[in-house]
């Protein structure tokens, strides 16, 4: 079954809808993938996680990550090169504070699609959403073991 255990097909639709609602925002493209454990260093898992999914693979290189491990207490949101070019170095840090007091809350949901909502808020201002924009990226999260 891997990490899907964790979430209600009702909790994996909230997510789906928010990043659906988070790209209406920007031309950014938002990913969202959740396993069980991280037995490695959480950025580095989840840069791996990045081009394993192929996400660099946007026009703009602005495709979003949002990682969760539930077991092992760990998460990252990693934005690509063109991203990271444009954004101050501090960019995610409220986005990151405002999901660890929900996953403190055990409020995995509510942390993960609020981080999405959020991603697509703050892309606005660099990657506004253009209307011939196209979905680059699925929509659908990927689950790990």
């Amino acid at each position: 079954m891997g990490a899907s255990k964790y979430f209600s097909k009702e909790q994996q639709s909230q997510i789906v809808n928010a990043i659906k609602k988070a790209e209406l925002n920007t031309s950014g493209e938002v990913r969202v993938h959740i396993e069980s454990v991280c037995n490695e260093d959480v950025l580095d898992h989840a840069a791996w996680l990045f081009n394993y999914l192929k996400m660099h693979k946007t026009e703009l290189r602005n495709g979003v990550l949002v990682y969760l491990a539930v077991e092992s207490k760990k998460f990252a949101i990693i934005g690509d090169s063109g991203i990271n070019a444009v954004v101050p170095s501090d960019f995610w840090d409220s986005t990151k504070e405002e999901m660890k007091a929900q996953f403190a809350q055990g409020r995995l949901t509510e942390g993960i699609a609020g981080a999405v909502l959020a991603a697509g808020v703050h892309l606005k201002t660099y990657f506004p959403y253009q209307t011939d924009d196209s979905n680059e990226l699925s929509d659908e999260i990927s689950f790990g073991k």
